[in-house]
């Protein structure tokens, strides 16, 4: 068992985000023989759950445009996806194969229809707080390591605001799965490097 300072934060690993699923990641449920794995070796262990309202804002369907293109939101520029991850769907559910019962918590992000959220830490404004740190700091975590879905986008996010605020971050590729769009993986992991977080198989 691992230090009673370290956390295992599982992001995503959701039916969408899986094959099969309306945002699938290639090899998303691959990975998650590993994670149950490793949820046995942490005293603190956290899942995330992306949970969206069906008219949330980052849907390309609720602006008439084309998946994956992009467009200018308040806090900045947003990915407009396919709608996934749907609030009480069997796409936002967690994979059937992965042992959510050993999770202390589960965080649910991206519930506010009008910003989207990566980070398990902050919505994508990066100031609206999920509540997670506070949880972390009352339970004396001070080391994190990150697991799940999508390596570029909701771990990078996580692992970037983990390490801001002051926790020592490591993210085990291995057990990640990455969308890779237009060369989001290379610069997820050049910016998570160049933020002190260190990233293993």
């Amino acid at each position: 068992m691992r230090p009673a300072t370290e956390a295992l934060i599982v992001i995503d690993v959701q039916n969408d985000f899986c094959p099969g699923g309306a945002l699938a990641v290639a090899g998303g449920d691959a990975i998650i023989p590993r994670i149950n794995g490793l949820l046995g070796e942490f005293p603190v262990k956290v899942l995330t759950q992306d949970w969206h309202p069906a008219d949330h804002s980052s849907f390309a369907a609720n602006h008439g445009a084309e998946a994956f293109s992009m467009t200018e939101m308040a806090y900045g520029p947003q990915v407009l996806w396919p709608t996934h991850c749907v609030q009480g769907t069997a796409g936002a559910a967690f994979h059937p194969a992965l042992a959510t019962d050993p999770g202390d918590l589960v965080i649910r992000k991206g519930f506010r229809a009008g910003i989207d959220s990566y980070s398990a830490f902050f919505e994508n404004d990066r100031s609206t707080p999920t509540g997670l740190e506070g949880y972390l700091r009352t339970r004396g975590v001070t080391a994190l390591t990150l697991v799940g879905i999508a390596t570029d986008f909701c771990v990078a996010y996580s692992a970037l605001d983990a390490a801001r605020l002051g926790f020592a971050v490591t993210v085990l590729e291995g057990a990640c799965a990455g969308i890779d769009l237009n060369g989001s993986l290379a610069e997820a992991r050049a910016e998570m490097r160049a933020a002190g977080v260190a990233l293993e198989h």
